[in-house]
């Protein structure tokens, strides 16, 4: 009996303690960190893939057998994670080893919480010391990509530079050149002219005062619009009636090109619904006035549209020269012309006329400030074929002011009716 009580007590296998504890160290290390860390549904299941991998190691002597689990969640960091730059399985294997270290406490004899921590301590900290690589090189490559981004918006910056300083000499030069001839014709002549010839001469440089005008107010739209300045005042209008406003000021120009237009009414064009009536006007001309510039002669452009859930889409198609895959998405940045400036004729409403290639993204722009959205589909560019292109342009369909004075004096209006 005294051998019996002299001898030293077997130590318990640490492959039962782990057994013992894991049903405690899931139940624990899940419900605390799923709490902190609103962690997604399905963690409890990698909970469990990971303490089997720490028997595994513990079994082994080899810590790697955690790489996989460790890998995968390392690369589990969300975008917004990394831009923050949070370190959320750093954080995860912390927590661990304090709870293990806390239920080892509660819940063990002293001597086999002494085991364990001398058995799975050394795995958490080879498991910190990969997570941190991981992650290291994870927000490394974010950063590099990031970079990268930054890198080719300023290549953009710089290509918008110079497509600014070529439009500009292109674009102004045509004006300036009309208003200098003009001017110096009359300096020149004004004793012989008649008073009707001067009118004349003061149309020609009114005109080339008006296309400077155009062009230095799409200047000013374009700024308004990259620094969110553009400011809206929305009233109630028919987006058919602006339509048929438009198709009665571009009828001298679709007579002269000999193009012919035609709009059909669709279900939404009668709605009421409120935007801010001049620069909606604004962006379906320009859309237009595109549509006019880059179909050839005789040739026939088609606005219509349809009603979709909290939308009304117009759509303008053509039977123009198209527009190539990989051009679709740059027609609405600024200043960028499809071929070279020099190569455009001079009229705006010529067949492939000039411009300072503001419009579209003008176009853009508005629709944006206002919630919806513009794109373009086409088979591609062809000048002999012409495929054509189709503007799709997408309203939000807002049948009620955002003003609730507004709302109330129109329904006054309305009873007194």
């Amino acid at each position: 009996m005294a051998r019996s009580m002299g001898q030293k007590v077997k130590p318990t296998p640490i492959q039962k303690i782990l057994s013992k504890v894991r049903p405690a160290w899931i139940e624990r290390v899940g419900g605390e960190l799923a709490r902190g860390m609103a962690v997604r549904a399905g963690f409890e299941e990698q909970l469990k893939r990971f303490f089997d991998l720490l028997e595994q190691s513990v079994t082994t002597g080899d810590p790697g057998w955690m790489d996989s689990i460790l890998l995968d969640w390392a690369k589990s960091s969300t975008e917004s994670d990394l831009e923050e730059g949070l370190y959320h399985v750093s954080y995860l294997i912390n927590r661990m080893i304090a709870l293990t270290i806390q239920m080892a406490k509660e819940s063990l004899a002293k001597q086999q919480a002494l085991d364990l921590l001398a058995a799975i301590i050394p795995i958490y900290t080879y498991c910190l010391g990969v997570v941190a690589r991981y992650e290291m090189e994870t927000r490394v490559a974010h950063i590099s990509g990031e970079m990268e981004k930054v890198r080719k918006q300023m290549e953009r910056v710089d290509r918008s530079k110079s497509a600014f300083i070529s439009v500009a000499a292109h674009e102004l030069k045509t004006p300036l050149t009309l208003i200098e001839g003009y001017a110096s014709m009359m300096d020149e002549f004004k004793s012989r002219y008649r008073e009707e010839d001067l009118q004349k001469l003061l149309a020609g440089m009114n005109t080339g005062i008006d296309r400077l005008r155009t062009i230095v107010d799409d200047m000013v739209d374009v700024s308004m619009i990259d620094n969110d300045l553009l400011q809206l005042n929305l009233q109630p209008i028919q987006v058919g009636q602006i339509l048929e406003t438009l198709k009665d000021d571009v009828r001298e120009t679709l007579t002269s090109r000999k193009l012919t237009m035609e709009k059909h009414d669709f279900d939404g064009s009668r709605e009421w619904i409120y935007v801010d009536s001049l620069r909606i006007t604004q962006a379906f001309r320009n859309v237009i006035n595109n549509a006019i510039k880059y179909t050839p002669d005789n040739g026939r452009i088609v606005i219509a549209g349809r009603t979709l859930p909290g939308f009304i889409e117009v759509t303008v198609s053509d039977t123009g020269i198209g527009i190539s895959p990989e051009y679709q998405a740059v027609i609405f940045d600024k200043f960028e012309q499809l071929g070279s400036v020099g190569l455009h004729s001079s009229g705006k409403t010529k067949f492939k006329g000039g411009g300072p290639g503001l419009g579209l993204p003008i176009a853009r722009g508005i629709l944006e400030a206002h919630g919806g959205s513009i794109w373009v589909e086409s088979e591609g560019h062809d000048e002999v074929k012409c495929p054509g292109s189709t503007f799709h342009i997408l309203i939000p369909a807002r049948r009620e002011p955002a003003d609730p004075k507004m709302a109330r004096l129109l329904d006054t209006l309305g009873t007194k009716e």
